[in-house]
């Protein structure tokens, strides 16, 4: 079998909202073509304008070769071999950053392929399936504006149609505080306490809480006061609390909070895992399946968790392709408790709602093994015409200059 074509497609919503802490407003999505007829399909989040050239972009030697280039008339069934090709070939201009969240949705394209060559799932090549089901949490950011109150109700209100829609665990999005705020709030740190306590009152004791403030303390001095506060709250842990460079605050927070400490959405490679496990020392660990570098990448870090007694829980911030490669990824973890889950039917994204026709579903707040070959989902071409990227008609050529807007969508799949 061989690799005879990538279509890279860039994904928005046509009223997206830069202010807004949601990475969910646009995707990227690459779907890989065979000789065979067998197609993969992956995504990885990204800025996906970025994303798509440095796969389509050309290289003219061999240290910093375009990845399109070096895929095409590739065996696609030998996923490890072409990451390290890839890998190899680009590392001039890649080793971390966006060429390596592109290598993510392409590896997980091929693990699609592989998967539905060989008529298993994906968890099945990793290894296969260690336990009967995968529990997601609900990930609760409010949408729309507004202030504070605003904020409250919308986060409250979340986390009750969370419980009632039968999750047993959801992780509260306290983004009102530091660099990364939600429509540019930035309140006391005391609010963050106040609201942590109101979204535990209103889920219950019984309920497994997460909570992540998006890196808005400065440093280890200025957060640990706070993380001593929300010991009462029983947190399974706080995500982000400082920057992610700041790994010897990360290890003293690790060691004098109440509280588990996780991070590393953002990390590229199982490289800069090991950093954060052997010298931020956190207490879990959170890469995401497409910005890591794919399954390839993910297993590695999977067993730097296992081997030091780690809890991984991985990011994951886009569609139902996204799920579906973090569902597969747990399936085969052991140290993997729970993944990451935007509840669709809560979710303002149409990307969320509408990218893929067939997910996998919740059946009394977990995901059954899937059973389908590859990751199990099928992309709606309908959806992805529908959001593939037009400018706004205020955009001009100083804000975006360096790109066509126009790319060709195929008519079938």
């Amino acid at each position: 079998m061989k690799i005879t074509r990538i279509d890279t497609y860039v994904l928005v919503i046509p009223d997206y909202d830069e202010g807004a802490c949601s990475s969910a407003q646009d995707d990227f999505v690459v779907v890989i073509h065979t000789d065979e007829g067998v197609i993969g399909i992956g995504e990885t989040d990204t800025n996906p304008w970025v994303a798509r050239e440095c796969i389509r972009a050309p290289g003219t030697h061999c240290m910093g070769l375009g990845l399109e280039e070096m895929l095409i008339g590739e065996n696609p069934l030998e996923p490890e071999r072409i990451w390290q090709k890839l890998y190899s070939g680009s590392k001039m201009t890649g080793r971390r950053g966006a060429v390596i969240c592109a290598m993510g949705a392409i590896d997980m394209a091929l693990w699609d392929i592989r998967g539905k060559w060989e008529n298993k799932p994906v968890h099945s090549l990793l290894g296969g399936a260690v336990k009967d089901f995968i529990t997601p949490y609900a990930s609760l950011i409010p949408e729309g504006g507004g202030d504070l109150e605003y904020y409250r109700r919308g986060l409250l209100d979340s986390a009750r149609k969370a419980k009632e829609f039968g999750f047993h665990a959801g992780k509260m999005e306290v983004c009102i505080n530091g660099p990364y705020t939600h429509r540019g709030l930035q309140e006391p740190s005391e609010a963050i306490i106040e609201l942590v306590a109101e979204c535990r009152e209103v889920v219950g004791p019984d309920f497994t809480m997460m909570v992540d403030v998006a890196y808005c303390w400065k440093d280890a001095d200025e957060a640990l006061p706070y993380l001593k506060q929300l010991e009462p709250f029983n947190l399974l842990f706080l995500e982000t609390p400082i920057d992610i460079d700041d790994l010897d605050g990360y290890r003293r927070l690790s060691e004098e909070s109440p509280v588990p400490i996780a991070a590393g959405e953002w990390q590229n490679t199982h490289w800069e895992f090991l950093d954060l496990a052997d010298r931020g020392k956190l207490d879990v660990l959170q890469p995401d399946v497409g910005r890591v570098g794919g399954f390839c990448e993910i297993m590695k870090v999977g067993k730097i968790a296992e081997e030091r007694g780690l809890t991984i829980v991985p990011h994951c911030w886009k569609s139902g392709i996204g799920i579906a490669a973090s569902a597969h990824f747990a399936a085969a973890t052991a140290c993997c408790p729970f993944i990451e889950f935007i509840p669709a039917h809560i979710c303002e994204s149409a990307l969320r709602k509408e990218l893929v026709a067939e997910e996998l579903q919740l059946v009394d707040g977990r995901i059954p093994l899937p059973q389908k070959p590859g990751l199990g989902i099928e992309l709606n071409m309908d959806a992805v015409r529908e959001y593939s990227y037009q400018p706004k008609r205020t955009e001009t050529q100083v804000r975006m200059p360096h790109f066509n807007p126009q790319q060709e969508v195929p008519t079938e799949q």
